[in-house]
């Protein structure tokens, strides 16, 4: 089974992020990986206690609205029939709806446009590999699933010697996704400290897709992508040999959460259906089978 979802991936990243940059994320629906509710590391009982917590709305309608940026492997993103929506945040999804006793539709939408549609009440939840900040707090709830911090990837050999040292990309050109903690703070916050010790500032360059970001890199514009490292090392290890992550510790290393509209009133059902499958075992199981860190995973401090 590994093999296969690597073969996937590998096809996803170059014939989509790296070459052309073509999966162009709007209001396009996906559905979900068509192993999903057969393959038993995603196939999940109803939890009933979840269940008696869900809005009459909600639970009437029988479907959780999920928004998601298919561009990001191995969260989301597309299979090799440029349709389909597989990945991480794919199964997750599907099993979380399933302790609700409720069906998931995966809708792809642009990452900047996510936590927008949910006050809009485009979407029930956006599960798209949020970082959990006390910016998007403000406008959104979340409830925690994931850590995970941020790395870089350069090109094969790197050229530059770049690591993940913050003070190593005074006056380089570093990109990253429009929308990203990334790319509206964690890179603007670098520019600043590196003015402040006298270095010249960061060149961030935002993109509106993870691919166009990474395409950036191999095009030569930009010297190093930045993302969750999670992420990138997928990047690096399926990319055929044109990407590698910079050596170095994860930068702000930070939960990552689920939103939800402000005041959602599904958040305590979505809550208990994310203690369900950690406690039941198919979280760990669905981390095994997008080849995610044990470490990403959420401990009793969390």
């Amino acid at each position: 089974m590994r093999v296969s979802l690597n073969l996937r991936i590998a096809a996803t990243l170059i014939g989509l992020g790296l070459a052309a940059g073509c999966t162009n994320a709007s209001s396009t629906e996906g559905s979900a990986d068509p192993t999903g509710t057969s393959d038993p590391t995603v196939a999940s009982s109803v939890d009933q206690a979840a269940v008696a917590l869900l809005p009459a709305d909600v639970k009437d309608k029988g479907v959780l609205t999920v928004a998601m940026d298919a561009s990001y492997p191995p969260f989301q993103f597309f299979d090799t029939d440029n349709k389909t929506i597989i990945g991480f945040d794919v199964d997750l999804s599907n099993a979380l709806a399933a302790k609700l006793g409720l069906e998931a539709k995966q809708v792809n939408a642009g990452f900047d446009t996510i936590l927008p549609g949910l006050a809009a009440k485009k979407y029930d939840i956006g599960e798209s590999a949020f970082s959990v900040t006390p910016e998007r707090a403000k406008t959104v709830d979340f409830v925690n699933y994931l850590r995970n911090g941020s790395g870089i990837a350069v090109k094969a050999g790197n050229p530059l010697g770049l690591e993940m040292d913050p003070s190593m990309f005074c006056g380089r050109a570093i990109a990253a996704q429009k929308g990203s903690t990334q790319g509206i703070e964690q890179l603007p916050q670098i520019s600043k400290d590196c003015v402040a010790a006298g270095q010249k500032p960061v060149d961030v360059l935002l993109f509106p897709s993870q691919n166009d970001a990474n395409l950036a890199v191999t095009s030569g514009r930009a010297d190093a992508v930045m993302a969750d490292s999670i992420a990138l090392s997928t990047l690096a290890e399926q990319s055929n040999g044109q990407f590698e992550m910079a050596p170095g510790k994860d930068y702000d290393s930070a939960l990552m959460g689920i939103a939800l509209p402000k005041g959602s009133a599904l958040t305590p059902a979505l809550q208990a259906a994310v203690d369900a499958v950690y406690a039941d075992g198919k979280f760990a199981q669905i981390v095994a089978k997008w080849g995610l860190p044990d470490s990403a995973m959420l401990d009793s401090e969390d």
